[in-house]
């Protein structure tokens, strides 16, 4: 067994840092809490200890990877909200369990082969290859490692990786799951199918007054009004506040000069570019063009040339990839033709369709523009100590509507609003883009201040809830077209159903499905071959997961597009070849290998974790979390 395990070490295995395979068992379901416990040792498997500076190690390093994807810091007490505590308690567990499993077997690794391990990583690698110790030495700093102790985890890695090793190295996936695998993934049908649309079912006939309650009576709840707020709300944008008629003509100039190249445009020249595939041939017809013999339009007639094909568009000096042909076309007149010119990839012949000069907008013609601008950066200033006015205002006690009239703003009243953003017709409602706005109104209750949402880049909205309206049941005379338009879908929908059952079962009969279609006034379509994850035109997902449920020649009534119904058999079958060697195969064969290579490991540090016993201290554990203990 000894043999076997050592012999696992060096393989794909060493290559993954294990715990990362064991994340997806239950902790604290086997785990024995309890409180008189050592003070610094945070989780017990076995004999082998996690202590609480590891732990918090661990979880603070992994609290600052989280912080890095979400773009803030988190606090450990926000991470308890995420549930990384138990992530990273399961980690070391499992680990515990191994180095535990590791030590009965007496495993380990020579101080020579440590090195190695340790000098053949590759985080430890020069660029030009080889071990460079700089690196490992920056790489611990950063993380707040001390060399001694990489050096005694590395090493209880080494264990770990060699039972792991022992388990899974060249463990392969069945050849009888891998083919069953295969066709469920590459079998190809078609199904030959009869699309029965809603109009199939014919007329519905209008309910009568006692249908359409009883239908009601069972659906009311379908029916329901939802809960409804009122709502008083106060919006602080820039754009409100700004005055661009108070900026005065001296600031705008200011601002003008300023600008730079803001309102100056490039001149632009269409340019057409005609080609040659050597310099002898360009230069010949470039004499061509000088002598008068030919235009450039003739030359591009004879070499079956279209205007597409030269024009390369209106485009400033600096835009052309070639400088040497920026260089000659915007040294020729408008409607003048250059001589043959050596580009970097070609000879060609350039002529000039159009020119559009050099253009600065003149100071009248942005000033509206930039006294707006102008204004709305004061603006922005002025929302900022707003903002902290109408905050003191609410602070002491000032409603809604009495802070917008100190202030001279307007508030806007939303008579009612569910949480969905409709009105009591149903109607969208339109409510200030801030973002939780409606969470927060139905979060809230009459009377109750709430805190401003940020608005836009700059701006800020408050509001108040006026009154709730509970939900309730609505009376039928309310919703009766509803009702009757939902008690009109169900009847149709029923017939429709009734059809397509009568006519699937005319075909399991011995009828043919043309037949079938036939006296249906309806007509057979035969789909394109499909995979399970496909979609051919006219076969809804549901068709698709049906058409895989039996062999060739099954007959299925199913739902169709549209609300309609489908009638299909199955056409044809096509398994698909397996050779293990090919790509595909391959890519599944990996897949399942690592998938059940980490269902055996998880098996083994279950069964380890459960002989061993699992004890975790939750008073130190809520200790490095920030949170208080749980009675």
């Amino acid at each position: 067994m000894l043999d076997a395990l050592r012999k696992g070490a060096g393989t794909w295995v060493a290559k993954i840092f294990i715990a990362l395979l064991i994340l997806s068992f239950a902790v604290w379901g086997i785990a024995d809490i309890f409180r008189n416990f050592g003070s610094n040792v945070v989780a017990k498997v076995g004999d082998t200890e996690i202590s609480v500076a590891d732990f918090d190690l661990a979880y603070r390093r992994e609290l600052n990877a989280v912080s890095r994807q979400i773009g803030r810091p988190l606090s450990t007490t926000e991470g308890a909200m995420f549930g990384i505590p138990q992530q990273v308690l399961a980690r070391m567990i499992a680990e515990a369990a191994m180095n535990d499993m590791a030590a009965d077997m007496n495993l380990g690794i020579s101080d020579d082969g440590l090195r190695r391990m340790i000098q053949e990583n590759p985080a430890f690698q020069r660029p030009g290859g080889g071990y460079d110790r700089n690196s490992l030495v920056q790489l611990l700093r950063a993380n707040g490692i001390s060399e001694d102790d990489f050096v005694r985890e590395q090493r209880l890695l080494s264990g770990r990786q060699q039972i792991a090793g022992a388990l899974t190295d060249n463990l392969k996936t069945p050849e009888a799951m891998l083919s069953a695998f295969n066709i469920f993934e590459n079998e190809t049908r078609t199904v030959r199918y009869i699309a029965v649309p809603p109009s199939a079912a014919g007329e519905i006939a209008a309910p009568s007054d006692a249908d359409l309650e009883s239908f009601y009576e069972t659906r009311k709840e379908d029916f329901r009004a939802p809960e409804y707020r009122s709502l008083s709300v106060l919006q602080l944008l820039p754009q409100t506040l700004a005055k661009p008629d108070e900026v005065t003509d001296a600031e705008a100039k200011q601002a003008y000069d300023r600008s730079g190249n803001r309102y100056r445009t490039d001149e632009l020249r269409r340019v057409r570019q005609m080609p040659f595939p050597d310099s002898a041939a360009a230069e010949a017809a470039a004499a061509e063009l000088a002598s008068g013999a030919k235009t450039f339009a003739q030359l591009m007639e004879e070499r079956g040339l279209k205007d597409s094909d030269v024009d390369l568009g209106l485009m400033a000096k600096d835009k052309f990839l070639d400088p040497a042909i920026a260089e000659a076309a915007f040294a020729l007149p408008e409607g003048g033709v250059s001589g043959a010119v050596q580009g970097r990839f070609t000879t060609v012949i350039l002529e000039v369709a159009e020119i559009q000069p050099e253009a600065v907008r003149p100071f009248d013609e942005v000033k509206a523009e930039l006294k707006q601008e102008i204004a709305l950066q004061k603006a922005e200033q002025d929302v900022q100590d707003l903002h902290d006015e109408i905050e003191d205002a609410r602070a002491g006690g000032a409603a809604l509507a009495e802070v917008a009239g100190r202030f001279s703003l307007t508030t806007t009243e939303i008579p009612a609003v569910d949480s969905n953003g409709r009105d009591e017709a149903g109607q969208p409602v339109t409510l200030p883009e801030a973002d939780g706005l409606l969470r927060e109104a139905f979060e809230s209750d009459v009377g109750i201040e709430n805190n401003p949402l940020p608005l836009g880049q700059r701006g800020f909205v408050w509001f108040d809830v006026t009154k709730v309206t509970p939900p309730r049941d609505r009376e039928l005379s309310e919703v009766r077209d509803a009702v009757v338009q939902a008690w009109t879908a169900k009847k149709r929908d029923q017939k429709l159903l009734d059809l397509s059952a009568s006519m699937a079962a005319q075909v399991r009969g011995g009828e043919t499905l043309e037949a079938v279609a036939e006296a249906a006034g309806l007509a057979v379509q035969t789909s394109d071959s499909f995979k399970r994850n496909g979609q051919p035109a006219g076969l809804p997902q549901e068709a698709v997961e049906e058409a895989f449920s039996g062999p060739s020649g099954t007959v299925l009534d199913t739902m169709g597009a549209d609300s309609g119904r489908l009638v299909m058999v199955v056409d044809s079958v096509s398994a698909p070849a397996f050779f293990r060697e090919e790509e595909s195969i391959q890519q599944i064969d990996t897949q399942i290998s690592e998938q059940l290579s980490a269902s055996l490991l998880n098996l083994v540090i279950n069964k380890v974790e459960a002989d061993k016993g699992v004890q975790i201290n939750q008073q130190a554990l809520q200790m490095v979390i920030g949170t208080s203990a749980q009675n």
